[in-house]
């Protein structure tokens, strides 16, 4: 039998979340049995925009998506810029494609995204291969393998694996269990609100935009291409805030829908002529708050044959836009180590060498604000309001800024466009 191919046991994946089908479609293309527990009894999308960035959409190209799959779910992203309380420009830069990268990036629905995914597992993985209503409650590893509980429809059943991916999430069970001790989630004061709504887009038709300061800022893109007869498109929007975290740290309720009132007040003064933002935040048919939070990084994501990944590994704020690109190439990351260690403990060490202090340090500076921290050097020494640019916070500064972030963040476009496949085209386990 080739090497690292387990006779009997699949590689178990807590979670079907968009890191989870990662995974099970990169376990797939490589030759490894797996199967994905999913406590939701029946996948619905969810959510609302996220960005996708270049490294992450090079990793979905070689899982055999392409853009005529992408496009159906967003919109290559031309811009990202920032804009200061005044409305007028901070920084701004291509992105994708137009900015030399050799993949586009994605604004997309999660939810969407994540339908895309589990259709294709189904699809190439076969039905028997994703059980929902299922829920991984806890694990015991041994010599062989690893025994994991699972709550399955009601009932309580033990599995056998090879090895155990904790993609569960933010209240992962499988994180839970490898650090016991590790306490509520941490929360800086951060409250968001987030929306889509049927808008004009601005500036390039692609672009993300940031605009305001540390305090208070709204965030928007569109996520659909705009429609020939009206000009409208889909656009998501976050409104945010920051408030004292005296009172402690929230749940994490990513679902709880409010109403406009509860936070328009703050945004109500924002109508310049060229973004409304009262009339953008006012066109939403739904509206939900959620704490900005994350979790402080932990030494190891691994524990003997038992790896954490996604959400699970590194919740992070989302200031940065790749919360969910991290997660899709973990499981990338994954894959190779995999392929060239066999299925096995090894493979979940070298792969947690390869990222988890990396990516534990942009955990970090995404709380620090991550690139918005230039709205924050720009707050600090003026207050949000300029004449010029380049008096406050001078351009070379500005772009130095940016290049550490992308550096730390994984998808500098020299290093990027460069560097070969994560997983070779053809790479099997034990071929």
């Amino acid at each position: 039998m080739p090497v690292g191919l387990d006779h009997q046991n699949p590689v178990i994946v807590a979670g079907a979340g968009i890191g989870g089908l990662s995974v099970a479609l990169t376990l797939h293309q490589i030759g490894v049995l797996c199967l994905v527990f999913e406590s939701v009894r029946e996948p619905q999308p969810v959510g609302v925009g996220i960005n996708l960035q270049p490294n992450a959409v090079r990793e979905l190209f070689d899982l055999g998506f392409d853009t005529s799959a992408l496009d159906q779910i967003g919109v290559r992203t031309e811009e990202w810029a920032l804009v200061g309380r005044n409305g007028q420009d901070v920084y701004s830069e291509p992105r994708g494609l137009s900015a030399g990268y050799h993949w586009p990036q994605y604004s997309v629905h999660r939810g969407q995204l994540q339908m895309l995914l589990y259709e294709a597992a189904l699809q190439r993985l076969g039905h028997e291969a994703i059980v929902t209503d299922a829920r991984v409650l806890e694990y015991a590893i041994d010599e062989t393998g690893v025994t994991v509980r699972v709550q399955q429809a009601g009932e309580t059943r033990d599995h056998r694996a090879s090895l155990l991916v904790g993609a569960d999430g933010l209240h992962s069970a499988v994180r839970a269990q490898m650090y016991p001790g590790e306490g509520p989630v941490h929360w800086s004061g951060a409250i968001m609100w987030r929306g889509t709504t049927e808008a004009v887009p601005v500036r390039t038709g692609a672009s993300f935009v940031g605009f305001g300061a540390h305090d208070k800022r709204i965030v928007f893109y569109p996520i659909s291409a705009a429609d020939p007869a009206t000009g409208l498109a889909t656009i998501n929007w976050i409104a945010e805030i920051t408030v004292d975290a005296v009172d402690g740290v929230r749940d994490g309720d990513w679902s709880k829908e409010v109403a406009l009132e509860v936070f328009a007040h703050h945004f109500e003064d924002w109508d310049y002529d060229w973004l409304d933002v009262p009339a953008l935040l006012a066109g939403a048919d739904r509206i939900f708050e959620y704490p900005m939070i994350d979790r402080d990084p932990v030494p190891t994501w691994v524990s003997n044959r038992v790896a954490l990944l996604g959400d699970a590994a590194h919740v992070m704020y989302p200031t940065g836009s790749n919360g969910a690109s991290q997660a899709i190439v973990d499981a990338r990351v994954l894959g190779a180590e995999l392929v060239a260690h066999g299925v096995s403990a090894r493979a979940l060490a070298a792969y947690d060498a390869r990222l988890c202090a990396e990516v534990s340090a942009v955990v970090l500076r995404n709380r620090d604000a991550g690139p918005f921290g230039l709205l924050n050097l720009l707050d600090e020494r003026c207050g949000g309001v300029f004449d010029e640019i380049e008096t406050v916070l001078p351009r070379a500064e500005r772009e130095a800024f940016m290049d550490r972030y992308r550096k730390a963040a994984g998808f500098a476009m020299e290093s990027l466009n460069a560097a070969a496949p994560t997983i070779a085209p053809g790479a099997r386990v034990g071929g």
